[in-house]
């Protein structure tokens, strides 16, 4: 079987166009596990181009750090882990993260010259191991592989809690997926709903603004003091994990990790800005009634709740397990109902150093099994 491509090559000019064989991988998403997993593929022989493409929905380099607000400068970004094989200069802490690692990405890109093509939005995966596994983009262009590496991350599938009155809250409401400047609330009173770093970072923002906030979780917010032993890294990642492999849904990093207690958030903390009022009740037209009967008027509802895996355009594949999750081999980037799949950006690997670390165990991973495969016999 043969498929028609049209290839924008990195680092090169012009467009390489024709028809070509069926590739043995296909990386979906551009990030870092999908990069991390195109350079270990490299690296165990494989061809760009005829082996193996990566496939971005985006139009540039970076991932889902292109959709971040400029606000969210590179000193407050929580760590960025190398791409390997390539170190990240010191860049301007002033910088807008987004841009930060969109130049990083590019060079990466084009120094290893990896086979991305973009923009190409997937819209369905069908097939399995034993027949081949075909992408179907968007815009109907088609290619076929042997196996899939799914690096999609979260950023396309925001998460929206759901509480009484909601729906007649007449008040702005838009997620973290949307924030673009905390210019657009000047003389608002803002409501923000989340217990990670993001929310964190928003209300400090607001505050410097001048805006009005309150914060809302769902538990007392759980700061810590960051260890430095690698040991701690890994017991949190083999916590996260210990629920991929029983087949549940993924409990976020963060929930696991707390909140890291900087100097930054301590004078939140001291000035009030970082107390939350706890769990809401209820909304109003212009309103919200907390957990402890006290209610406050809001003009905004910032929801800085979180993402889910973006795996919809894995659906056909019957991943999901009864309880909605899904069942990871050992090895954390496997998918026991589906050989030939491997998701890496999910669960633990979820945080950027997670996400290098499940790249490289996916190439490793789906090398070793082409290799058996073409050892096997046929009758």
């Amino acid at each position: 079987m043969t498929v028609e491509v049209s290839i924008i090559l990195v680092g090169s000019a012009g467009y390489v166009s024709g028809v070509g064989p069926d590739l043995k991988t296909v990386i979906i998403g551009a990030g870092q596990a999908g990069l991390s997993a195109a350079h270990h593929l490299l690296r165990k022989g494989h061809k760009s181009f005829e082996d193996f493409m990566v496939l971005d929905a985006n139009d540039g380099p970076g991932g889902a750090w292109l959709h971040r607000w400029d606000s969210l400068t590179f000193d407050r970004a929580h760590g960025l882990h190398p791409l390997p094989g390539f170190a990240l200069q010191k860049p301007d802490p002033s910088e807008p993260a987004s841009a930060v690692v969109a130049r990083y990405y590019g060079a990466y890109e084009a120094h290893f010259r990896l086979p991305v093509i973009r923009p190409f939005k997937v819209k369905a995966v069908n097939g399995s191991l034993e027949t081949g596994f075909t992408i179907l983009a968007a815009d109907g262009r088609k290619l076929t592989a042997q196996t899939i590496i799914n690096a999609t991350g979260t950023w396309d599938k925001p998460y929206w809690p759901s509480y009484r009155g909601q729906r007649e809250f007449t008040g702005r409401q838009l997620h973290t997926h949307n924030f673009r400047s905390p210019d657009e609330f000047l003389g608002k009173r803002v409501l923000v709903v989340g217990g990670g770093t993001s929310a964190a970072q928003f209300l400090l923002q607001f505050e410097a603004h001048g805006i009005q906030t309150l914060w809302s979780t769902r538990r007392p917010p759980q700061w810590r003091t960051a260890p430095t032993e690698k040991s701690w890294g890994i017991g949190i990642e083999a916590e996260v994990n210990e629920r991929t492999h029983a087949g549940l849904p993924p409990r976020s990093v963060v929930s696991v990790t707390g909140l890291p207690m900087t100097d930054f958030y301590a004078a939140g903390i001291e000035s009030g800005v970082l107390i939350s009022r706890g769990k809401i009740a209820s909304f109003g037209e212009r309103s919200v009634r907390f957990a402890d009967g006290s209610s406050e008027r809001i003009d905004v509802v910032l929801w800085a709740t979180g993402f889910r895996a973006s795996l919809d355009h894995l659906a056909s594949l019957n991943l999901r397990e009864p309880g909605g999750g899904i069942l990871m081999d050992t090895d954390s980037v496997s998918v026991a109902r589906v050989p030939g799949l491997f998701l890496v950006g999910y669960g633990a690997s979820a945080s950027t150093i997670g996400a290098t670390r499940a790249g490289r165990a996916a190439a490793v991973r789906s090398s070793a099994l082409l290799d058996v495969r073409v050892l096997l016999p046929t009758f």
